[in-house]
């Protein structure tokens, strides 16, 4: 069953801001919120559905992804498996935390013991259209942040370490009682890392990553097209004092070709004829996206417009050995700068056809003869 829009599913449009946001995600949640709607399995299902809704919108990152590609920007791993820009991650616990971490002083969103995952990163590329036919090794610079080297992501000055927070006991969260609710927070302390450092690195101050520009290799396959996005694992902002770091997503655009159109696997190319090898027929030769050139044998009387097919001479079809075909369109030309003697060529084929070397203007005409013999009636 298709997904829903996240946007319907919160109640609110598409241009709504992150206050509003927030709040019409607070309302849906409670409404939905399994405490309050025992043993009903479809309140169990749009409470998680809220809380998926709520985690891409509420990124401004997979908010920009969402809007632009829809939910094709998460998936093969994306929003609802706990890949993708971030996941959905930190189950009931974390919609405790939104919820009520305000009341009690706490950061909506914290993270977890330990180090803090580091955010995804979106790279746009674009490319040829020869290029995505013939897959190519790329090398791309993104600016990110890595592991600081003079702490080794410790976050910690040389000869010191982090020691266990007092107030969490290391667990990075602290828990209390609301009512009927047991609510489980960020600790406010060590801001849910579960150490506190005493003595920070001066190169990182702390945070145990620093920015740089990072150089990637990236293979961009034969085939790909408009919208694909590769995933580089790992490969996007490093995480907070020696977590897991985000991932590199590089979404693909094809350039325009000055020659050739695609259509999905299809290429399309129009291609200008005389108007003798229209009559006559004849071969023409017509260039391929592979450098090479193909032979067209064009059949006498060949209009403009008519379609030739050259098979498997299109786009390579992904994860396969098959291509796309390739379809010529042909422009008969009509002659111009004609000589004297050309143009009584042309005027003894007129005289000598009367009409009969031209069947669509004969039954054009007719039907013309008879549409305004039916205007007088």
């Amino acid at each position: 069953m298709a997904k829903r829009d996240y946007y319907e599913i919160l109640g609110v449009d598409s241009n709504v801001g992150d206050s509003d946001l927030k709040k019409a995600y607070r309302k849906q949640a409670m409404k939905y919120h399994p405490d309050r709607n025992p043993g009903d399995t479809d309140a169990e299902a749009s409470f998680k559905e809220v809380n998926e809704a709520y985690e891409i919108l509420k990124d401004p990152q997979k908010r920009s992804a969402y809007d632009q590609y829809g939910h094709a920007a998460f998936e093969q791993g994306g929003a609802g498996g706990g890949a993708g820009f971030g996941g959905m991650g930190g189950g009931f616990s974390d919609i405790f935390e939104d919820l009520f971490g305000d009341f009690m002083g706490g950061q909506p969103g914290g993270g977890r013991s330990g180090g803090g995952r580091g955010s995804d990163l979106r790279y746009n590329l674009e490319i040829s259209l020869e290029e995505a036919f013939n897959g190519k090794q790329m090398e791309i610079k993104i600016p990110t942040t890595v592991e600081c080297e003079s702490c080794d992501g410790s976050g910690a000055e040389a000869g010191s370490v982090p020691v266990t927070c007092n107030t969490c006991q290391g667990h990075g969260k602290v828990r209390a009682q609301q009512g009927f609710f047991t609510i489980e927070r960020t600790c406010p302390s060590c801001q849910g890392q579960g150490k506190i450092i005493e003595n920070a690195c001066k190169s990182c101050r702390g945070e145990g990553r620093t920015s740089k520009e990072k150089t990637l290799s990236v293979n961009i396959p034969a085939g790909v097209d408009d919208g694909n996005r590769i995933r580089l694992s790992g490969e996007g902002e490093a995480g907070m004092r020696g977590g897991p770091s985000g991932d590199l997503y590089i979404f693909l655009s094809v350039k325009d070709h000055r020659i050739f159109q695609r259509d999905g696997q299809n290429i399309h190319c129009r291609v200008p004829i005389p108007v003798s090898v229209a009559a006559l027929g004849g071969d023409i030769e017509v260039p391929t996206l592979d450098g090479a050139r193909a032979k067209v044998a064009i059949t006498a009387g060949t209009q403009s417009g008519r379609k030739f097919r050259l098979r498997s001479k299109g786009m390579p079809i992904m994860n396969s050995h098959s291509h796309g075909d390739m379809y010529i369109h042909t422009i008969v030309e009509t002659p111009v700068n004609l000589t004297k003697r050309q143009k009584e060529l042309l005027r003894e084929f007129e005289s000598e056809g009367k009409g009969a070397h031209s069947p669509e203007s004969e039954g054009f005409f007719s039907r013309v003869k008879d549409f305004l013999a039916d205007l007088k009636d």
